[in-house]
């Protein structure tokens, strides 16, 4: 073994290390609201920051999201595998609530803080600035 083998091996390990830990910083952010998606259209956006329950009747069926706490989770669903209700509850950003027979995603999005857009959104206040931009990324591929 060469002695450049061995400064690319530890310069490689800590170049992980570093990328590790940057991830872990982005993913415990904080969530600042809630956003609903129904067969990848917006449905609603909501403040993490109010207690409420969330009604989702859509064709594909009944859902109930509950905030508490700063954190969300699904109370109620009519699916029939129920796997959505088992899902947790989640508060910190990019995580994600799915439900497949309904088509239904709830994420929590962290607000940037730079853009100036800072004000808490409330029950059913939906940006269209962000719209077109949610609309260029699909959030699932269904076959």
């Amino acid at each position: 073994m060469k002695k450049k083998d061995i400064i690319l091996g530890i310069t490689i390990i800590i170049i992980g290390l570093i990328l590790m830990f940057v991830m872990k910083l982005y993913n415990n952010s904080q969530g600042d609201e809630v956003i609903i998606k129904v067969d990848g259209k917006i449905y609603g956006k909501y403040s993490l920051d109010k207690n409420q329950e969330i009604e989702i009747d859509t064709e594909y069926g009944h859902n109930t999201v509950c905030i508490e706490n700063r954190k969300a989770y699904m109370k109620e669903a009519d699916c029939p595998d129920g796997y959505c209700k088992h899902q947790g509850h989640i508060s910190k950003g990019n995580q994600t609530i799915v439900c497949l027979p309904h088509k239904l995603v709830v994420e929590i999005k962290v607000n940037d803080k730079s853009s100036g857009d800072n004000a808490k959104l409330g029950n059913n206040n939906v940006s269209k600035d962000n719209d077109s931009e949610d609309e260029l990324i699909p959030d699932a591929i269904v076959k």
